[in-house]
């Protein structure tokens, strides 16, 4: 399920940091306006996931022509609270050449983790 919420974006010092109207205590920073976005929508999908587990209700969304900071600028952030939910482990098997085998086990590589990397590489294009 998508969210799209307003917030608004400060710089201060040489970076940045972002408040959402709607959702109190929710706030974030960033060193740029690429990681300032990222770092929001993760806060807004982590912070609406919280009130949604807790069975609170969502404030809806301000419109954002009605907004007007004295020092910033507005934008709207977007979140898949999906992504967020159930992050329990799931076991699997799975089938790989013996040489594949041997070569990962002799340099160490952790199994779980090349995978669940490689599957988010995957799923993320």
């Amino acid at each position: 399920m998508t969210f799209v919420y307003p917030a608004i974006f400060h710089k201060e010092d040489g970076t940045y940091w972002v408040e959402f109207p709607d959702l109190k205590g929710c706030y974030t920073y960033g060193s740029t306006i690429p990681e300032t976005m990222e770092a929001a929508q993760e806060s807004l999908g982590a912070y609406l996931l919280t009130l949604l587990e807790r069975g609170e209700d969502l404030a809806a969304p301000s419109d954002i022509s009605g907004l007007h900071p004295e020092d910033g600028f507005v934008s709207l952030v977007s979140c898949k609270v999906d992504q967020y939910r159930d992050t329990r482990a799931v076991k699997k098997t799975l089938t790989i050449p013996a040489w594949l085998n041997d070569r990962a086990t002799a340099m160490g590589v952790n199994f779980s983790q090349a995978l669940q990397e490689s599957l988010l590489a995957k799923i993320q294009l």
